[in-house]
């Protein structure tokens, strides 16, 4: 054999074998046990894998529990697609008692359908919504209304929207919903909102965002939120559940009591619920003295 081919395989075998020698003894210094709890808490946690946690993964999740397990308080971690019963789990594994967390589900606040919000533009661009908001207001004209370009229903992995034909809007499942909140991220219009299920599933919302003064909205669509006020007024002063800021009405969920009083009012049915609401009688005018009613 060629010296110079032998000496360069040899110089090369050396170089490898220092080479692993560093890395063992790098590698021995530097381990670090990981905690066998961590590994414990991941075969509780579903393997969703969607982030609704707020970390990348169920690992990332699994981690944050541990962490918050050593200082004693589980409190502000929560696995959405798992529920209160993983987190039961989770908390007897761990040692910890977890309070229950009120259900929620997405919730879609934008009630423009083709029907009350007429086509007047067509976007003739990649199906996207990212890139349609980008380009323009929308096939209807209003800035701040879906665009149905379906991105919230690309993002959901628990198969739990859908998008209508009919209406051109996203659909929520609420029984596949586990309130992952990947698509109030894929929507670039913040439309989607995570809000509490309520009692026997009675939620009442605002079905819009837009923000323009109430004639301008309504030329775009019918059931445009004006901030007309009414509903506000007609909600119970104990309650205190909606307030209109910038010429839009919000329904706070952690007030509202889903009473309903405030969707007869609403002069553009821009408020919504799951729930069909009571019809308020008109108010009976007092007869004038002395003139029979």
């Amino acid at each position: 054999m060629n010296p110079t081919i032998l000496y360069a395989v040899l110089m090369l075998g050396i170089a490898a074998a220092g080479s692993a020698m560093i890395l063992f003894v790098v590698a021995k210094k530097f381990y670090l046990e990981e905690d066998p709890r961590i590994d414990g808490v991941l075969e509780i946690l579903p393997g969703a894998n969607c982030g609704g946690c707020g970390y990348p993964g169920c690992r990332g999740m699994a981690e944050a529990l541990v962490r918050a397990a050593d200082k004693g308080d589980l409190s502000g971690l929560s696995c959405p697609p798992g529920g209160n019963e993983t987190m039961k789990n989770v908390g007897h594994f761990l040692g910890l008692a977890v309070a229950e967390a009120e259900p929620t589900v997405a919730v879609v606040r934008c009630h423009g359908t083709r029907q009350s919000a007429p086509q007047k533009l067509t976007f003739d661009g990649p199906a996207s919504c990212i890139i349609a908001h980008a380009l323009f207001c929308g096939e209807n004209g209003c800035p701040d209304g879906c665009l149905g370009l379906g991105d919230c229903v690309a993002a959901c992995a628990f198969a739990a929207m859908f998008m209508d034909p009919e209406t051109g809007l996203p659909v929520v499942d609420e029984h596949k919903c586990v309130s992952c909140g990947a698509c109030v991220k894929a929507c670039p219009r913040h439309i989607i909102e995570i809000r509490p299920r309520g009692k026997k599933g009675r939620r009442v919302w605002v079905g819009c965002i837009n923000r323009e003064k109430g004639s301008v909205a309504a030329k775009n669509c019918r059931v445009a939120c004006i901030g007309c006020g009414k509903c506000a007024k007609a909600c119970p002063e104990k309650i205190g559940a909606i307030t209109v800021e910038n010429n839009l009405a919000y329904i706070d969920p952690k007030k509202c009591i889903a009473c309903g009083l405030c969707i007869p009012v609403c002069p553009t049915q821009a408020i919504l619920a799951t729930f069909e609401s009571r019809k308020v009688p008109p108010p009976v005018k007092e007869a004038a003295p002395g003139v029979q009613p």
